[in-house]
């Protein structure tokens, strides 16, 4: 059989032999926990949720699709502030040791700090969900583009920069020239976990800040009870982080010059 052909049905069979284990799993935990939704009972009650996806009834009660486009909205409005920040600090970082001896203590404290650690203090300041939402991805997902940024310019090897200064490069053309097109694979990388991060963020941050969103639906069908409706955010959850990946790695392996075999 053709290699390609064993290996596409592969990925299609093994995750499916997963899938069928899951689900046994789920059907027995269900059997065992007394109120826990079935797959069956979740499957049906998922028709429903995204028979009218769409709907709006009022502000504060609208279909599944425009939660998840809510967050998404939060999510990008984070994320695009943690690329505008994340890149110019990374490569300063990355260029000057000086820079790197001053910052680094602090990104290595503020790094590990839980997003669900800022947001009473953002939530004080702003007084707005969005804003301490956007805000709370934007501190929470900055950590990996610097870092990667940072790492993508020291990885650029010194006979380049010494070309750079016999050519008298000016700072702004050593950037551009030398230093970004070395630096762009490790730049992206940051990006795809940054854009992780700011996705699993938002989730905790809509909990505790409300109005519409993924997170906040969950947390109100938690309250309401509906164990199939978590059951489902969960799945949507995982389902559009999946495709925030995937879009991503394409992304960032298409501006990867490490795999397309030149430098």
């Amino acid at each position: 059989m053709n290699p390609k052909i064993t290996e596409l049905i592969k990925r299609i069979v093994f995750p499916l032999i997963v899938l069928i284990f899951i689900i046994a799993g789920w059907s027995a935990l269900a059997q065992s926990v007394e109120g826990f939704p079935t797959p069956s009972d979740t499957y049906d009650v998922a028709k429903e949720v995204f028979a009218d996806p769409f709907y709006v009834n009022n502000e504060d009660d609208k279909g599944i699709a425009w939660q998840v486009l809510n967050s998404l909205e939060r999510v990008f409005g984070g994320f695009a502030l943690a690329i505008l920040v994340g890149v110019p600090l990374g490569l300063l970082i990355g260029m000057s040791n000086n820079a790197m001896i001053a910052l680094n203590p602090y990104i290595q404290i503020f790094k590990p700090v839980s997003p669900l650690a800022w947001l009473p203090l953002l939530l004080f300041v702003f007084k707005d969900i969005n804003l301490t939402a956007i805000t709370t991805i934007f501190i929470t997902s900055i950590w990996p583009i610097i870092i990667n940024t940072a790492l993508g310019v020291r990885s650029v090897s010194q006979d380049y920069l010494n070309v750079a200064k016999v050519l008298q490069f000016s700072p702004f053309e050593k950037v551009f020239q030398i230093i970004l097109p070395v630096a762009v694979p490790f730049i992206f990388t940051g990006m795809r976990l940054s854009l992780g991060i700011a996705w699993l963020v938002i989730v905790a941050a809509e909990m505790l800040t409300g109005g519409i969103g993924i997170g906040y639906w969950i947390w109100d069908e938690y309250n309401n009870l509906n164990y199939h409706h978590i059951i489902i955010g969960i799945i949507i959850v995982g389902l559009v982080g999946l495709v925030l990946d995937a879009i991503m790695g394409v992304i960032a392996d298409f501006f990867d010059y490490r795999k397309k075999g030149h430098v």
